[in-house]
């Protein structure tokens, strides 16, 4: 599998990274059984978030890290999810989330953190200050900021920069060959053009939230059948249809499926890009391993995205 490197992390970051907002230790046995299946396909990242399933998700995970896995596998966990009493993006409540995520997945530190959401209240500079400290307590090792606007993420680096501090070394919006025209929950990004074209000029690896666009390209949707409200709200309109159309067509011409020309759209921008999916089995594993794999030429890109 292919794999980037991100600015801070020794081991590099598979294209394909395993999302988990669904693991529980309930279902310990399906857990473990899916994280040995992504392995299998060379994958070694998996994404979870202080917040994701009530902590189950994170707990789920320590409990196969706790087998001795500890070593196969980078770990990107989240904080700073905004909860009913608002924004948690202060240094006391991130610290303790982190360190609350850490025991849940019995390690130390962790390869990749993030800020689950922005505050544009409060100064870029005192979180820079704190996640700093997050990497000086040897808690973890590089962080970015999910559903960060661009603008911001320019002005944490230039303050990282001023103030010789680490900066962001990563961005998680959504980036999906379906185009979100509404978000899919309050507060998140999805990458437009310009967005695109920072991306390209910075290099700053964007890690990628519902890349294959909630199941949009699976087949199992069609301009008449409206059933999914929240795909309708977010993805149906004139634009997406064509942009499935042709990766049906471009589907048949390299014998793959039109999901898997969507995956792999992702892995082949101009930027390092990596991609979160949530495969519930083996066949759907081998799926996205082959649309990992997959080469797209720019002009194949460039068309799939009616440019």
């Amino acid at each position: 599998m292919r794999a980037i490197s991100i600015a801070g992390v020794p081991k590099p970051i598979s294209s394909l990274i395993m999302g988990s907002d669904y693991f529980s230790p309930d279902e310990q046995n399906r857990v473990n059984e899916i994280i040995d299946q992504f392995l299998s396909i060379d994958g070694n990242t998996i994404d979870t978030a202080y917040i994701y399933n009530g902590g189950k998700s994170e707990e789920a995970i320590g409990n196969w890290i706790d087998k001795g896995n500890r070593s196969n596998i980078n770990l990107w966990t989240k904080g700073g999810h905004p909860n009913q009493k608002g924004h948690t993006i202060n240094q006391y409540e991130l610290t303790e989330q982190l360190k609350e995520s850490l025991d849940r997945l019995k390690t130390d530190k962790v390869e990749l953190y993030a800020l689950h959401r922005d505050d544009p209240t409060v100064p870029v500079g005192a979180i820079l200050e704190w996640l700093n400290r997050f990497i000086e307590d040897g808690y973890i090792e590089a962080f970015g900021g999910s559903n960060w606007s661009v603008e911001r993420l320019e002005e944490a680096n230039a303050y990282a920069t001023e103030h010789q501090l680490k900066g962001f070394s990563f961005s998680s919006p959504n980036l999906s060959l379906a185009k979100a025209q509404d978000p899919y929950w309050p507060g998140c990004l999805s990458l437009t053009g310009t967005d695109v074209d920072w991306h390209s000029n910075t290099k700053l690896p964007v890690l990628s939230w519902s890349a294959q666009a909630r199941g949009f390209f699976t087949g199992r949707f069609s301009r008449e059948d409206r059933s999914n409200e929240d795909l309708v709200r977010v993805f149906y309109n004139d634009q997406n249809w064509e942009r499935y159309d042709r990766a049906t067509r471009l589907a048949k011409e390299k014998g793959l499926t039109t999901i898997e020309i969507a995956l792999a759209y992702v892995i082949n921008q101009s930027f390092p890009t990596a991609a979160i999916i949530g495969p519930q089995n083996q066949q759907e594993m081998i799926s996205c391993a082959r649309g990992a794999a997959l080469t797209l030429s720019k002009d194949e890109v460039d068309w799939l995205d009616l440019k």
